[in-house]
């Protein structure tokens, strides 16, 4: 029996995405053990899932102190693994495969030309650029597993699983009559966030175009922003804001229960595709699409770009002036007007409400 961990400290979408290491794996090695480990508000993405044998729990302040990262090696260690699969390759976990004792150590070259000190038995090359319909994202971590062997056929989607009791739960109450089109209305973090502006004049087209109620989703701490954006629509009346999901776990049941995703790219729009949802993406200007756009096919799941329209836009820009847009993309974000977005939007929604 093979022991095998996988290390992805990151957000909830790369935890997600990672999973499809476990997923393959356990396929090709039923008797396996597999361990994820990951920062302690992802574990809802992963839960149930019948590949993941045990989640490692890390707080991502905590795992910052040298104390704890010596801590946490050597409870890695213990742990006698063979394989380490690490999708994440920044320092704290490189140095927990370099001081793993594991067989194989399986992570990505560094970028830099003296960041490559032996952290990994098997060193892989990241991708240029994407081949598959699941995009780079995912098939740099599939790159990784190939390291490790022949895993094909690769089922690249990753995949959530539910319970029946919490496929029975009842999160729509007295709004079933009608379909519900979750709107993500702020991006995980202000540079993946629209306009508020533009987020409204979004609400209130489909408002006017489509019989269906909106439910707004935001994270808790971002209630005061979202209000702020409610406030700007003119059909409050088909907005929903009084469903909230708490827990990454409570968004994954509610979503299960709604029709289609419209969002900012992120987490849940990554959660939305493994529940065999339709997600309209709109993709910050520093964003790389071809990154994190996944199983696009035009209709099911559908994206916007600023590039897309204006492809030579970057051409002329420096570095620092790139760096610079990462940090406030919104003079950028300003040119992906509701007038570019609109047109795609309204072809997804009345191909898949």
């Amino acid at each position: 029996m093979k022991k095998v961990l996988i290390i992805q400290n990151k957000r909830i979408g790369d935890v997600l995405i990672a999973s499809v290491i476990a997923n393959n794996f356990k396929r090709k090695y039923p008797d396996s053990e597999i361990h994820l480990m990951a920062y302690d508000f992802t574990e809802g993405v992963v839960m149930h899932n019948p590949n993941i044998d045990k989640f490692i729990s890390v707080k991502e302040k905590e795992l910052k102190k040298l104390p704890v990262l010596l801590e946490t090696i050597l409870q890695i260690r213990a742990q006698n693994y063979d394989i380490i699969f690490d999708p994440y390759s920044k320092t704290q976990s490189r140095l927990i495969c370099k001081f793993s004792g594991a067989n194989m150590t399986i992570g990505n070259k560094s970028r830099k030309k003296l960041g490559n000190w032996g952290y990994y038995t098997h060193p892989a090359e990241i991708l240029k650029e994407s081949s598959h319909i699941a995009g780079k994202a995912i098939e740099d971590r599939v790159r990784l597993l190939q390291a490790a062997g022949d895993f094909e056929p690769v089922d690249y989607a990753p995949k959530i699983w539910l319970s029946e009791a919490e496929k029975q739960e009842d999160w729509l109450g007295r709004y079933k009559d009608k379909k519900v089109i979750v709107l993500g209305v702020l991006g995980s973090t202000p540079q993946k966030s629209m306009p508020y502006e533009y987020v409204a004049e979004i609400a209130d087209y489909i408002a006017e175009k489509f019989d269906a109620y909106l439910l707004f989703n935001y994270s808790p701490h971002q209630k005061e922003e979202a209000l702020k954006i409610f406030e700007m629509c003119r059909h409050k009346e088909n907005i929903i804001l009084d469903i909230y999901a708490p827990t990454i776990r409570d968004f994954i049941k509610l979503m299960y229960q709604c029709d289609a995703l419209v969002a900012n790219e992120g987490g849940t729009v990554h959660i939305a595709k493994a529940l065999g949802k339709p997600t309209f993406t709109i993709f910050s200007p520093y964003v790389s699409k071809s990154h994190w756009a996944s199983f696009e096919d035009g209709k099911m799941h559908t994206s916007v770009h600023l590039l897309d329209f204006k492809p030579d836009l970057f051409d002329s820009y420096t570095y620092e002036k790139r760096k610079e847009i990462e940090k406030n993309p919104r003079e950028l974000y300003l040119q992906l007007s509701p007038e570019i977005i609109l047109p795609q939007l309204d072809k997804f929604l009345k191909e898949n409400l």
